[in-house]
């Protein structure tokens, strides 16, 4: 009984990121065959459905952006994480997440006005943007997670003879990843919000149909990117919510 009762929400989040995929490819591939939906409930505007790109080419811009961003807030984050808690650099823990929370704390609306002119418009400053908002929680739950490792599982691991670096892979990483996981997660799940604001400095997402509606007074391109950013930002907190639970010992 036991067993049944834990896999059953279980599957329930399974069954839920399987439905909302699904309706997320559907609205990506065929949003065309809602225009006669989006007329009947903005009657007064001439065009209901935002159609100068595909949604799929959006989508697909989108996902590089947080992609590129991402892997390099990961790989700068979690290396920093791991820097400031070996013995060589515990003294510069203070600097490392204090410069991360700086990063969060500019709004991106600013880092992408200083990086524009020096990196013109586009790809380039929206990337920068990302990767310094998505910077904190990948510092900050890697250092918390390897914070978390027994002192005495560590000492059992030098007792047989482990150099450092197998002790960080086969001991400390291990048992971190699922809080290093959980950094990255909220990291991801930020940037895929954030990315859309790169439109307003001509970086292609689906912020571009939500920057063209607001500038136009089109609420119909506002709600049509505004549902595809929410359902892939759903999607993927689900997708990483069943990949923590893979790190997860004993749960």
């Amino acid at each position: 009984m036991r067993a049944v009762t834990l896999r059953a929400p279980t599957q329930g989040r399974t069954w839920l990121l399987v439905g909302l995929s699904v309706l997320l490819v559907v609205l990506v591939l065929f949003m065309e065959a809602l225009k006669p939906l989006f007329q009947f409930a903005f009657p007064d505007l001439q065009s209901p459905l935002y159609d100068r790109e595909s949604f799929l080419q959006l989508t697909l811009d989108h996902l590089l952006l947080v992609l590129v961003s991402s892997v390099i807030s990961v790989s700068v984050g979690v290396g920093a994480g791991l820097f400031v808690t070996r013995r060589g650099g515990r003294e510069f823990e203070p600097l490392v997440s204090s410069l991360a929370a700086i990063g969060q704390t500019f709004p991106p609306a600013a880092v992408l006005a200083i990086v524009v002119p020096l990196a013109g418009f586009g790809f380039v400053p929206t990337i920068v943007a990302l990767t310094l908002y998505g910077l904190l929680p990948v510092v900050q739950n890697t250092i918390a997670g390897l914070g978390t490792v027994p002192a005495t599982t560590l000492e059992a691991a030098r007792g047989t003879g482990m150099s450092r670096a197998q002790i960080l892979l086969r001991v400390e990483l291990p048992l971190a990843m699922r809080v290093i996981i959980a950094g990255v997660r909220v990291s991801v799940i930020i940037n895929i919000g954030t990315a859309t604001i790169g439109s307003t400095v001509g970086a292609q997402s689906l912020g571009t149909p939500i920057i063209a509606g607001l500038v136009g007074n089109n609420i119909a391109y506002v709600i049509q990117g505004a549902v595809l950013v929410g359902l892939l930002a759903i999607v993927t907190d689900l997708f990483f919510e069943r990949l923590e639970r893979r790190f997860s010992f004993g749960g």
